[in-house]
């Protein structure tokens, strides 16, 4: 086992490892097994520099046994300034990451930066992938969205080397990161709030994959906090894939019989619209039967029927505020800056009084 919580090629899941989550080793697990430092660690898988051939060996096994493959990152290191910066976002078919991506090539621009883009598709595993193009590509910083800002390889590799970047929408708890976002736990402490005034008292959720997203950790976390505040048991917590929106056949077996949720919560705008969708087809109304109420601000929202009722984001700004970090970041040091944004729940039809009130 390692302190850093990976999985070994053996199959065994060392403690610390989110479930379900890969954790790619790191130039310091390499150094940990191996019983050396980082720098010799560096030298010898680089052969830049003196190491004996017990040393040599050591590091080359543990590297082998932790399946660790030498990143771009230390060579990145050494290139000229590109005025380049590399971003990492989930998706880009969800309106609020290109939104937020607007945001960064806005102030980028303003300030003589390029940008280069990349996502991982809520694909945990492609994220050491993805980093690693954007870095062969000599980007001077990173602005990224990762699955989970507390067991991320990649992230761990970047503070070794010390190559700055800024997280949006994740809050790590764990390491001093420096992150933009807005209090997910907060916020959906705000939407539960507003469903029970409105009289609901049997409130579900519809959550992305929590390996997928540590954002939706952090809005469950909040609705149950506030469901228990309120005295009402939690409803039904249906977990889904980001891209499969197809929700008819996963809310069916929720809704029927007297104890149904009269209202749910989605930890996106996406994942809520779907929910509409799927409701109208099982023979709902909303918000007459079931009201629904998303995560994020999206625009689109306001043109559906019924309008969506959503806590908006202020995506284009969290973008922004975030590059600006980054572009003082690349000279100075970022560890434990942080930004909490403000947010407002966007009234819409989708949510409304409960049924029974």
């Amino acid at each position: 086992m390692t302190r850093d919580g990976m999985r070994f090629t053996d199959g065994r899941t060392p403690r610390g490892t989110a479930r379900g989550v890969e954790r790619v080793a790191t130039i310091r697990d390499v150094a940990a097994r191996a019983g050396v430092s980082i720098a010799t660690v560096s030298r010898v898988l680089n052969a830049s520099g003196n190491a004996t051939p017990e040393t040599m060996e050591k590091v080359r096994a543990a590297a082998a046994e932790l399946s660790f493959r030498p990143s771009t990152i230390g060579r990145s290191l050494k290139a000229a300034r590109t005025r380049t910066v590399g971003v990492l976002v989930p998706s880009l078919t969800n309106p609020v990451f290109a939104e937020s991506v607007a945001g960064i090539q806005d102030a980028a621009a303003e300030a003589g930066y390029s940008v280069l883009i990349a996502s991982t598709d809520y694909d945990p595993a492609r994220e050491s992938r993805a980093i690693e193009g954007l870095l062969s590509n000599r980007v001077e910083g990173l602005v990224l969205t990762v699955a989970d800002a507390d067991r991320s390889g990649s992230l761990d590799t970047l503070d070794e080397v010390r190559l700055p970047y800024v997280l949006a929408y994740n809050q790590p708890e764990r390491a001093p990161r420096a992150h933009v976002s807005v209090d997910n736990v907060a916020a959906s402490r705000a939407v539960v709030e507003r469903m029970t005034a409105l009289g609901h008292r049997r409130i579900g959720m519809i959550a992305g994959r929590f390996r997928q997203s540590d954002r939706s950790r952090r809005r469950h976390a909040g609705w149950r906090t506030a469901l228990a505040d309120a005295g009402l048991p939690p409803g039904p917590v249906v977990e889904v894939d980001y891209n499969d929106l197809r929700l008819a056949h996963r809310l069916a077996p929720h809704l029927e019989g007297p104890e149904r949720p009269t209202a749910f919560f989605a930890s996106n705008d996406m994942l809520a619209l779907a929910a509409i969708r799927a409701l109208c087809d099982l023979g709902l109304r909303v918000p007459d039967d079931v009201s629904v109420c998303g995560f994020d601000g999206i625009e689109v929202g306001r043109l559906m029927s019924p309008s969506l009722a959503t806590l908006v984001q202020p995506a284009r700004a969290l973008g922004a505020t975030a590059f600006e970090y980054l572009r003082t970041g690349i000279s100075d040091d970022l560890r434990g800056r942080a930004v909490m944004l403000p947010f407002t729940l966007r009234q819409g039809e989708s949510l409304g009084p409960a049924a029974a009130a």
